[in-house]
């Protein structure tokens, strides 16, 4: 039996939990080496596209993603019903269990989430009922955060615990956190974690809007996020899943070895803000460094969404944890738009393909004159509304410093 030997005040890890393999969907692609590729260049998947009866900038999956996700839609009469975020995840979840190796017998946990969740099925809900005063009978069972979770339990057929949540834009990297308990607790073996989103919606763009954060569109990059000379709000919705194996120990396969987690929540002075120093990034960075000096961190992939507030505070907050030496910073949110509860664990695949292949990945609004001479330890930050964020410190499993 394990025990949960872990330190809160430091969140070290006693013993190794590495991550064995992670998949997502994206408007990168459908594998880590067709993101890779599309990493090696400063163009970007933001586009314009009709969304109801306007058309808005948004990062949509390729058509032949979307082509998969409508083959398994139509793959069994209790698929057609389920929303696309419900989809998403399943067809990553797949992926990942695949490449780790992994079988229902293993009975491994699930813990995947969403920020948004069921979002075009409420909005096709909820205009049903304004209209017949009624709503159709999957209504409900088809909207509940929990669908997530559930079904990818139902299509993998295992039998371990089943958690969906929401903790806003920093979902997927709370799910990391709770595999990762579990995993100590010695409740569990296994656990599949990340998040899933499909937020292009009418309505949620309005949302975006009503805050005056949405990207107008002014130059070549829609989405400027971790231009940190900007002067107007640039934030751009993208649709995503990304899904990780956690396992004990370090494994031939290992992907990354997850060094240290960090998490804080601010007092809430607004609904939607942080303070101009990020009080949570430093707590849940420094958390998540325990004893390993700051100095060592090679890249910090950042949340950064492209709002002039919340990448300044972000970087701030960096500036004051990593005062000796500041690592190379960078983000994805400028190519392939937010994907609230996805979006950390895109930035996880980030920090893992930099790891992989030795080489840092920039931002084009910042021209580094150098760039970073090993990628092996590689901080993530994400952070939903109200400042409830999450730091995850991986180091590369082939290094042993």
């Amino acid at each position: 039996m394990y025990f949960l030997l872990f330190d809160i005040k430091n969140s070290q890890l006693s013993e190794p939990i590495s991550i064995t393999s992670i998949a997502s969907i994206s408007p990168l692609g459908t594998s880590m080496e067709e993101d890779w590729n599309a990493y090696q260049n400063n163009g970007h998947f933001i586009t314009k596209k009709l969304i109801g009866d306007k058309e808005e900038y948004v990062s949509t999956l390729p058509e032949s993603t979307r082509s998969k996700i409508d083959t398994l839609r139509n793959s069994g009469s209790n698929y057609n019903d389920l929303d696309n975020s419900v989809l998403y995840a399943i067809f990553a979840s797949r992926m990942a269990i695949q490449k780790a190796g992994w079988s229902a017998g293993d009975n491994f946990g699930i813990n995947i989430g969403s920020s948004r969740g069921a979002t075009s099925l409420f909005e096709k809900y909820h205009k049903e009922f304004l209209n017949q005063d009624n709503v159709s009978t999957l209504s409900s069972p088809t909207t509940t955060l929990g669908n997530i979770s559930s079904w990818v339990a139902h299509d993998l057929q295992t039998k371990g615990p089943e958690i969906s949540h929401s903790i806003t834009c920093s979902t997927a990297l709370h799910a990391l956190i709770n595999g990762v308990a579990w995993l100590r607790s010695g409740m569990a073996e296994k656990f599949l974690v990340g998040g899933s989103e499909a937020p292009l919606t009418p309505f949620t763009i309005a949302q975006m809007k009503a805050m005056r954060i949405y990207a107008k569109g002014h130059s070549d990059y829609p989405c400027r996020a971790m231009d940190l000379q900007k002067k107007q709000n640039t934030l751009v919705l993208g649709e995503a899943a990304s899904i990780a194996c956690l396992e004990l120990g370090v494994t031939e396969n290992s992907l990354a070895v997850i060094q240290g987690v960090g998490y804080a929540t601010e007092v809430l002075e607004h609904n939607i803000s942080i303070s101009t120093d990020a009080i949570c990034f430093q707590r849940s960075m420094k958390m998540a460094l325990g004893t390993t000096n700051p100095d060592d961190v090679d890249v910090i992939v950042m949340h950064a969404p492209g709002t002039v507030k919340g990448d300044l505070s972000e970087k701030v907050a960096i500036d004051k944890i990593f005062c000796g030496k500041v690592p190379f910073l960078t983000t994805n949110k400028w190519k392939v738009g937010h994907t609230f509860g996805a979006s950390g664990m895109l930035s996880l695949e980030l920090a893992i393909l930099m790891m992989q292949y030795n080489e840092f990945i920039g931002t084009p609004f910042n021209n580094y004159t150098s760039a970073p001479e090993k990628v092996i330890k590689v901080m993530v930050n994400a952070v939903g509304f109200g400042g409830n964020a999450v730091s995850i410190l991986l180091k590369n499993p082939s290094h042993d410093t």
